[in-house]
């Protein structure tokens, strides 16, 4: 890959993205760039929600790395969406594992694709709501039944408790 070429896959990264990537740079040794990846992702998935390939492609130009690192990373960790369909402004994930299983997850599950017309991995239409695939375990047992909105955790879910939290979204 020449410099023209990277040069040409980080334009796709805005100003704002570099500078936070740079953050995170900053915060490694230099030869440990790689290190930065997990921050340099969760900073260009928030302006469209989700990571597509060039902006995944230019993360790796822009650490040097090869773009097979950022896809595993992308890929393997589900605070990461690669999915066109995630990109709406409310990420919801419902932990499904036994402790909120046992605590009526099913039923929350539920109510909210019943709520928002969606069934696990789709958008509403208006774009304002993802609700992702089921989530094995989100690491909130004592609070079970629980989701998260946004990466922000909502325990002890009621069908009333979650039509409150949704309804005062944006």
């Amino acid at each position: 890959m020449t410099a023209a070429d990277t040069l040409d896959k980080t334009v796709v990264l805005s100003a704002h993205e570099r500078a936070e990537i740079d953050g995170w740079l900053a915060r490694y040794p230099a030869d440990q760039r790689q290190s930065a990846l997990l921050g340099a992702l969760r900073a260009v998935m928030h302006a469209d929600h989700y990571l597509s390939v060039p902006k995944m492609d230019a993360v790796a130009a822009y650490l040097g790395l090869p773009a097979i690192a950022v896809y595993e990373v992308a890929s393997f960790y589900s605070m990461y969406e690669t999915n066109e369909a995630a990109a709406a402004r409310h990420s919801i994930s419902v932990c499904t594992n036994i402790s909120c299983m046992l605590n009526g997850a099913d039923e929350i599950l539920a109510h909210i694709e019943n709520k928002l017309g969606v069934s696990l991995g789709e958008s509403t239409p208006d774009r304002k709501f993802y609700l992702k695939r089921e989530e094995e375990c989100l690491a909130a047992c004592c609070g079970a039944p629980m989701m998260q909105v946004n990466h922000v955790y909502y325990t002890e879910l009621t069908p009333e408790k979650v039509d409150s939290i949704l309804d005062g979204l944006e």
